[in-house]
């Protein structure tokens, strides 16, 4: 990498607030995804049953699809900063009774489910917050796109390293140690938040009620050519493709014949391929090409997921898994990169819930869906069935293409990013 390309792909990190933030989170982040390799080996250990790892799915992301709207219009409202701060605390606190439960050897499965909502509920209102708390903590504009892929590569970087030290870990001693060093990685993020200096804002005057603010964000996201394809592509791939990580315990041990230390590897691998996506992006110095990038990941997302539903062998899936991570992770941090640079600042956290909303939030459907279908045609054949439907979403994106360019070129144009 040269001495320029070095500094452009770490630019936002000029910015006091990001780095703080950048490194909090990622240390919190290594927890998080050790506790999540840690909750479905734990209930797939419990039960045998992919059936109910998509449930388990369903329970941690369903709140943010019921919940998400409402908490946009919170984050319009109110301080972004003070509402991540007391969801970071509430998170640990969860973590914490996880790891009790476990560790005192008398978790069931009704109580992980439990304990699913509940961080649910708070994802729902953590994710639009953090998504729209990332422009407070960047004074140049222009560092945005590289402070959301640096966001994506910090994420990533943690699914590398986390769910390889959870295969340890469990291996080692158990499950309730993993939940154990999650709510302790939380201090990390609350104390990077509260060292920040932030502007406080005052809160926005509330002279319409949550319906009405609701109905104006809608109506906002879907008169927008550009924001409704994104969002909808989003939600299809989300619904579609990304359950093949919730079925990754039963490939893992039904059909590569392996244990933790192999599911480990695997989300290992995908973490890879998904870092390698986030450093391509914030090496890119302007945000004109990103559909096009957008529809390319997804065929590639795709196809990368019916070669790996036919993989049979370890060292085949560690192969091809990179390009699943990689192809998931350019289409999502593109449509939050496009989304973050032509929304309105007055209806940045209703877009951003809308983003959660399809992101985070058909994620239980399409758990729920999975699960089901695996529990009858198997983990392979479903993976494979969502991949095919991933490479027509790409394909049909790649026809609106033209109309979503069209509509971007004057606000592209107003905001500098394109010459008049």
């Amino acid at each position: 990498m040269s001495d320029e390309q070095g500094p452009r792909l770490l630019r936002a990190l000029r910015h006091r607030n990001y780095r703080l933030f950048f490194g909090g989170q990622s240390v919190s982040l290594i927890g998080t995804w050790i506790t999540r390799v840690a909750t479905s080996w734990l209930v797939y250990r419990l039960t045998g049953s992919a059936l109910l790892l998509g449930v388990v799915g369903f329970c941690g992301q369903i709140p943010t699809l019921l919940l998400s709207p409402v908490a946009g219009v919170l984050v319009d409202r109110h301080d972004r900063h003070r509402i991540l701060v007391i969801t970071q605390v509430l998170s640990a606190l969860q973590s914490l009774a996880l790891a009790l439960l476990a560790l005192l050897g008398i978790i069931t499965v009704g109580e992980i489910l439990f304990l699913q909502v509940v961080q649910g509920v708070i994802n729902a209102f953590d994710t639009p917050a953090r998504q729209s708390f990332i422009v407070d903590m960047i004074e140049d504009r222009a560092d945005l796109p590289n402070a959301i892929a640096l966001n994506s590569s910090m994420v990533n970087g943690s699914r590398i390293i986390g769910p390889s030290i959870g295969g340890v870990i469990i291996a080692a001693v158990g499950e309730g140690w993993c939940f154990m060093i999650d709510a302790v990685s939380y201090v990390a993020v609350i104390a990077s938040l509260i060292a920040m200096h932030v502007a406080k804002k005052p809160p926005r005057e509330q002279s319409t009620r949550v319906v009405e603010e609701l109905r104006a964000g809608f109506m906002y996201v879907s008169r927008s050519v550009p924001m409704r394809s994104a969002l909808l592509l989003l939600a299809l791939v989300s619904t579609m493709g990304m359950p093949y990580t919730v079925l990754m315990p039963a490939i893992a041990s039904g059909v590569l014949h392996g244990g933790p230390h192999t599911l480990g590897f695997l989300m290992t691998a995908s973490g890879l391929g998904a870092l390698a996506g986030a450093l391509y992006l914030a090496s890119r110095s302007s945000v004109l090409g990103l559909g096009r990038a957008m529809m390319l990941a997804t065929i590639a997302f795709g196809i990368g997921l019916v070669a790996f539903s036919l993989s049979r062998v370890v060292w085949l899936s560690l192969l091809l898994l990179p390009i699943v991570g990689g192809g998931m992770m350019v289409e999502t941090a593109s449509t939050n990169t496009i989304l973050q640079t032509i929304v309105e600042e007055r209806m940045r956290g209703r877009v951003m819930s809308f983003y959660t909303m399809a992101f985070l939030g058909t994620a239980p459907l399409g758990s729920l869906l999975a699960g089901v279908a695996a529990d009858r045609i198997g983990a392979p054949m479903t993976i494979l069935l969502g991949g095919v439907a991933c490479v027509a979403a790409g394909i049909w994106f790649a026809t609106r293409l033209p109309s979503i360019r069209s509509f971007l070129r004057p606000i592209y144009v107003q905001k500098g990013i394109l010459p008049g």
